[in-house]
């Protein structure tokens, strides 16, 4: 199998403008989660009146032509792609060698809804004819592409909230398969809208702690009542070790495996035994060549809510058994809140950090752990030591998407 490594990461999220950003405000224990400003919270009597919106607009980074040519969704991706093809060091290699894997739970929702009230209230001929490129789901992997003029294919998957984690697995396949020398993979989204907001409420599956945002999103802890929903997106340049050595690039860690399983169980809930979140985890240690006993650190799928906490916490016990209560566990929604398709592709950046510089991020809100859920949960920053290092991070979708991706740490 060939070696593959990170050499660039990019992020644009609700607790800061880069990866970088949102690193140092997640150590911090800092929340993105904020009431929500705009007019339409009132307008349409939302139930719940919060969200963990991008902490940087895109208007403040992007030209003004591109905003007004891209969904959303496309505009964060672009800005993360940007972000870690730089911190790559721009690497100049052949446009045909260069492969673009990414993905979004949605796509570009305002860029429909949008164009849907103004057929209503001013007709057809008022519709704009970038409509469809901006909303149709691919249009994130192709404005990276255009942008990079990555020419190895733009590939995009959809599979709910495991589409980010599933494009970083699915990236380790290609370059595994020679298809391509850089792989830029991530995922994104921007559905913090009136529609999604009612419909995720209408569900049961938000928190209604409207009266105290910041403390909204709060896995593990007894009084967690729903997910907060978030946006933003991330995005990781990857290539095989002797391509990144041989152009001289900083290497961060080693991607050691991906998986995809599902569960084939319910269309929103997840399997309560876990043997599907459970496979994709020994499937991706498997793929890196590891065992549940080299696993130093995990940061968990935990979306705060009262179902999937206890789910993921039965599949991991499958996996690791009594261990699995002194690994440390880090859940970084209680900082960012749930950014769908983009959030398996930040917490794989958060992964990827906290083996860069050897620390576990802390898990903010969690004041009375659920008794049920017997885990090493990281509540401030935590040093992971000087050893070999190995870590999962965990994405579960509706549908039954399961994926995890297994990252090891790098000498020097």
């Amino acid at each position: 199998m060939t070696t593959i490594v990170v050499t660039g990461i990019g992020a644009t999220s609700p607790i800061g403008g880069t990866a970088r950003e949102s690193w140092a405000a997640l150590l911090a224990g800092e929340s993105g989660t904020r009431t929500i400003q705009q007019p339409w919270v009132e307008q349409y009597e939302l139930p719940v009146t919060f969200a963990a919106q991008a902490k940087v607009r895109p208007e403040e980074v992007l030209e003004r032509q591109e905003v007004k040519r891209l969904d959303p969704s496309a505009q964060f991706a672009l800005i993360a792609a940007r972000e870690a093809w730089a911190d790559a060091g721009a690497p100049d290699i052949a446009p045909e060698r260069i492969l673009v894997d990414y993905a979004t739970g949605i796509g570009g929702l305002w860029t429909l809804l949008d164009a849907w009230d103004v057929l209503k209230e001013k007709g057809p001929r008022r519709v704009l004819p970038m409509t469809i490129p901006m909303l149709m789901p691919n249009a994130a992997a192709a404005a990276i592409s255009m942008h990079l003029g990555a020419r190895a294919g733009a590939r995009t998957v959809v599979s709910a909230c495991a589409s980010g984690t599933e494009a970083i697995a699915n990236a380790y396949e290609h370059l595994q398969q020679g298809l391509a020398d850089i792989v830029v993979a991530g995922g994104t989204e921007a559905v913090v809208h009136p529609l999604p907001i009612a419909a995720f409420a209408s569900m049961q599956a938000l928190s209604k702690r409207n009266d105290d945002p910041a403390a909204a999103s709060r896995p593990y802890d007894v009084d967690r009542d729903g997910f907060v929903l978030g946006e933003g997106a991330a995005a990781i340049v990857l290539e095989t070790k002797e391509h990144a050595l041989a152009r001289g690039a900083r290497i961060y860690a080693e991607l050691a495996g991906g998986s995809v399983t599902s569960d084939s169980y319910h269309i929103t809930a997840p399997d309560p035994e876990g043997s599907g979140a459970a496979r994709a985890v020994i499937a991706a240690l498997e793929q890196a060549g590891a065992t549940p006993d080299d696993v130093t650190h995990i940061n968990a799928h935990a979306t705060s809510t009262p179902v999937g906490d206890i789910a993921e916490f039965e599949a991991l016990k499958r996996v690791f058994g009594d261990r699995v209560a002194s690994i440390p566990v880090s859940a970084t929604k209680a900082s960012t809140g749930h950014l769908l398709g983009g959030t398996g592709a930040l917490e794989a950046v958060f992964t990827i950090l906290a083996l860069h510089e050897r620390t576990a991020p802390p898990t903010i809100n969690l004041d009375n752990q659920d008794e049920r859920i017997l885990l090493d949960v990281v509540t401030s920053p935590r040093p992971l030591g000087d050893g070999p290092q190995l870590a999962i991070s965990n994405s579960f979708g509706f549908g039954g998407h399961n994926s995890v991706v297994a990252f090891r740490s790098v000498d020097g």
